[in-house]
Parts: structure tokens; C-alpha cells; sequence
């Protein structure tokens, strides 16, 4: 079944958001489906983290709804929002700066089954939680840092570490916040194949705000654009990329004229 055939795995309805005057999130409606990675770009101000803000709930709207799989989650503190199955990375490094890498992977593990926090007694009773462990610091190349506190980790590091705590958790939604900001040139690619790992899973939604054009034509399905807390666009990369008004507003071209 092609993904837009499917009901929305996520959806906004008019979300708003005001501070005093400004509507920096203007009655954005937008459905977004499993198998699908939708990049959301706009030019600095258009309101694209603070869209995500509304959707992680880390910002309360003003109006409008978040919907995850049909269920209105617009009430929900953030922390309800990721057990319900919905997944920000940034949310997640902070959560145990002081304990290990492993440590932090293990803790996602058992948020993610409800098993508690009492850390060794879950984990001498299940193997296979620490094998899964192990499998995911492999798959984002930490495994020769897991004993490293995780706030001492180099920022490219702490990088994968959010990417591992979001697998860990196993959410629905995927919502990446310029995952390779910050990071080498070295490093980037080590995150941009974990993002392609995550696209193969087609039960899987990704949401990526991304400034770099290059990643967005390499991994989007779908590119919609924020200007000024208003959706201005939606479709195809190619297709979005090439429109007058991207062109004009995100990427600060002049609109090519046509010749006679």
C-alpha cells in the first residue's frame, strides 16, 4: 500500500503557537506517514524547531491538535508523548549526563518495556536487554566508549548517543533536529547512514529539520517549507527545491524570469 493510501501515522491540525504578538506557528496542518522521511526546511525564524517543539511537546499550543496514530496527544507533557511513541532526539542525551554510555542505553531499554529504574536487579534478570544493548552501541560505533560517562563523550559522540537512546526507545516517530550540526565532516556520515538504516524500516515516520540541502536531496521522500509560521510548501524534493517561492524565500534566489 503506498504510505499516503495509509492513515497519517502522525498528524498537525492548525497547530498555532503566540508569544504576546507573534504567531510563530500559523495554522500549520500536515499528515505525515510511516515509510516516509519528510524533511522541513525554511529560512532561519520560519519557525521549523519550534514546530517540533510543538509536536515533542516541549511548547504548549495555542491552538490546534497533534494526533499520533488517530489519538489527540496535544494535552501530553513531552515525557508522555515518547512513551506513547513518538521520539526527539535531543530530548534524550540530557537525561543521564553522569552515567555511562551503556548505562543510558540500558536505562531507554527498560523505559521503553516499563520494567523500572532499578537498574541491577532488571539487568541481571534479562540477558537479552543487555545483548540489545550491545547491538545498538555497535550499530552507532560507541561501543568502544560505552564506559565512558556520557557527558565527557565529544559532541559528535553524544550525537550517535541520541540516536542510540531513540533506538533504544523504539518509537513510531523519529524527529531529528539537525542531527549533523556541529559535527565533523569526519562524523556526518556515521549519522546520515544510521538515518538510511532507520528509513529501511517502512513501519517507521522520520521528521528531519536539516539547513544542509545536500542531506535533504540525498535522504528526503518529501520536503515541506516553513516562512514566517506558515506552510508554504509540500511535495516532492526536486519539485519543492525548484519552486519560485523556495527559491526565493529559503535558498535567497531571485526568481529565474522566463524568456520569450
Amino acid at each position: 500500500m503506498h504510505p499516503e493510501t495509509r492513515p497519517p501515522s502522525l498528524q498537525t491540525r492548525d497547530l498555532t503557537i503566540r508569544f504576546g504578538g507573534h504567531v510563530a506557528v500559523n495554522a500549520v496542518s500536515c499528515a505525515f506517514h510511516s515509510g516516509t522521511l519528510t524533511a522541513i526546511v525554511g529560512p532561519n525564524g520560519a519557525g521549523k524547531t519550534t514546530y517540533f517543539n510543538l509536536i515533542s511537546g516541549q511548547l504548549k499550543a495555542s491552538s490546534g491538535q497533534v494526533l499520533l496514530n488517530g489519538r489527540d496527544i496535544s494535552g501530553l507533557p513531552a515525557s508522555s508523548r515518547t512513551h506513547a511513541g513518538l521520539g526527539r532526539a535531543f530530548q534524550l542525551t540530557s537525561l543521564f549526563p553522569k552515567l555511562t554510555v551503556m548505562e543510558n542505553v540500558r536505562l531507554a531499554l527498560q523505559s521503553r518495556r516499563q520494567l523500572g529504574l532499578d537498574m541491577w536487579n532488571v539487568w541481571n534478570r534479562h540477558k537479552g536487554l543487555i545483548d540489545r544493548a550491545d547491538r545498538i552501541l555497535d550499530t552507532v560505533a560507541l561501543s568502544a566508549k560505552r564506559d565512558m560517562q556520557a557527558a565527557a563523550l565529544p559532541h559528535g559522540d553524544q550525537r550517535k548517543l541520541e540516536v542510540a537512546l531513540l533506538m533504544a526507545l523504539d518509537p513510531a516517530v523519529y524527529m531529528f533536529d539537525e542531527p549533523t550540526a556541529g559535527m565533523s565532516v569526519d562524523e556526518v556520515p556515521v549519522i546520515l547512514d544510521l538515518i538510511r538504516k532507520l528509513k529501511t524500516q517502512t513501519d517507521k515516520t522520520i521528521l528531519l529539520v536539516e539547513h544542509k540541502m545536500d542531506v535533504v536531496r540525498e535522504l528526503a521522500d518529501r520536503i515541506i517549507v516553513l516562512h514566517n509560521g506558515t506552510l508554504m510548501a509540500d511535495g516532492e524534493p526536486e519539485t519543492v527545491i525548484a519552486s519560485p517561492v523556495v527559491q526565493q524565500a529559503y535558498l535567497g534566489l531571485a526568481p529565474v524570469e522566463e524568456t520569450a
